[in-house]
């Protein structure tokens, strides 16, 4: 990667629109889909303590659902912009029908093992007595709705890996406006109470899930794209996403080791945890933006077979993410004092969460070139080494992490380790990067 050419300033102009246009739309989808759950908590929150607790618990095993399918979009992505790249509009289109297929089939299996034993997933979550029926109800009805769910991640894949972030944000923007206006209408005016809000969520999914095979059907008649399911096909995305797969359920695994230990440290260290969890989170939006620019732009010039091009993007897209994760992190060390009074009046959680608070902004350049890296390898369909880099990363992590309250060090230790886990994901990236061996070019990989 540092031995390719200069590239013109023009060149780097054009980077610069492709990343804006790509990337600024994409942020916009991200922050909308936890306006979703957001959302069903203002209304929901004004029924009773037990209603939201039941939310709480039931929304924590969807989003964890189909957090790990997540690789629907990403490696849809992928393949699509190798076709685009290609010129080949039809085979791009018809990968991405594979993906929608794949969708469907997954969240078909997924309703079927949550609906038989939702009380028994709320229970393992640890919800109280009082909550525990409102969580069934609101799991029940709300998986209903994964299939939805799953064909909206491979269908954003599809039209990322065509170029085009804006119809995902306008789906996602439209899918909050008539969530909320469902979850009122029905929690209320239909007084259905959690159910309703359940329910409200399914149909704004189903309807962003419409709206958006409509756009994909339209797009493979127009270019000759077979609809029908392709065994081999599907059985291709399949494949491609496992060790996405890998990797998401690895890093789901080191946030949950975190916060494991930070609840073992006491109540004020797990309150400030969820805290910065939570702002780590949202800044987490801003650089996965820079990296589904990333997925779409590098995939695009590989399947061009433009090797130099891939090679100049990359490049700038690092510049970007550490420029972004630079911005991130000033913005954190100076508002911290501001922004910790909006999430509690405690004055321990709040002493608690300042020094923590420093190494998260300390740690944003670095994570800025983490995010951007990954997306690139996901780009070029580099997915096997992000498995094992991911593995490899949580095998250091989880003993530094679990041995932070034999040797202390508080919560500070916890973000330490964090930033020790976000240094290892960057060398192993960079080290990749660097190799160029995820540079195949051509319309498959």
């Amino acid at each position: 990667m540092t031995q390719a050419p200069a590239r013109p300033r023009t060149a780097r102009r054009q980077h610069d629109r492709e990343i804006v246009m790509l990337a600024v739309p994409a942020f916009g989808a991200l922050v909308a889909e936890p306006l979703f759950v957001m959302a069903d908590s203002a209304i929901v929150g004004h029924l009773g303590t037990a209603q939201l607790a039941g939310l709480g618990v039931a929304s924590a095993l969807l989003t964890t659902a189909v957090s790990v399918f997540v690789f629907l979009a990403y490696a849809t992505t992928a393949a699509v912009a190798r076709r685009v790249g290609a010129g080949d509009l039809q085979a791009a289109i018809r990968q991405g029908m594979d993906g929608i297929w794949l969708a469907l089939l997954l969240g078909a299996a997924v309703i079927a093992v949550v609906l038989p034993t939702a009380p028994s997933l709320v229970e393992l979550f640890g919800a109280s007595d009082t909550a525990a029926p409102y969580a069934t109800t609101y799991l029940r009805i709300s998986a209903l709705g994964i299939p939805a769910m799953l064909v909206v991640l491979a269908s954003t894949g599809v039209l990322r890996g065509l170029q085009d972030t804006r119809t995902p944000l306008y789906v996602a923007i439209a899918g909050f406006v008539a969530n909320a206006v469902l979850n009122v209408g029905l929690v209320y005016g239909a007084d259905l109470g959690i159910a309703g809000s359940a329910w409200g969520t399914v149909i704004a999914q189903c309807g962003m899930a419409a709206v958006y095979l409509l756009v994909v059907i339209r797009g493979a008649r127009k270019h000759g794209a077979s609809l029908r399911p392709d065994a081999a096909g599907i059985r291709a995305s399949a494949q491609a996403g496992v060790p996405l797969l890998v990797r998401t359920l690895s890093l789901r695994a080191i946030l949950m080791i975190a916060t494991a230990v930070a609840a073992r440290l006491g109540d004020a260290d797990i309150a400030a945890h969820q805290i910065i969890l939570s702002l780590w989170s949202l800044l987490a939006f801003a650089l996965d933006a820079i990296a589904i620019a990333g997925q779409a732009i590098i995939g695009r010039y590989l399947g061009a077979g433009d090797a130099p091009g891939a090679r100049a993007a990359c490049r700038r897209m690092v510049e970007w993410g550490v420029a972004v994760g630079v911005v991130l992190g000033l913005l954190v060390a100076v508002t911290r004092p501001a922004f910790l009074p909006l999430f509690t009046g405690d004055s321990t959680v709040k002493d608690t969460a300042l020094p923590a608070l420093l190494i998260v902004a300390a740690s944003q350049p670095i994570c800025g070139v983490v995010f951007v890296l990954d997306g690139v390898l996901m780009g070029a369909g580099d997915g096997p080494y992000l498995a094992w880099a991911m593995l490899a990363t949580l095998a250091v992590f989880t003993p530094v992490a679990l041995l932070i309250p034999t040797f202390g060090g508080g919560l500070t230790a916890v973000w330490a380790a964090m930033t020790l886990m976000m240094t290892m994901r960057m060398l192993t990236l960079w080290l990749r990067a660097r190799s160029g061996r995820w540079v195949v070019t051509g319309a498959t990989r």
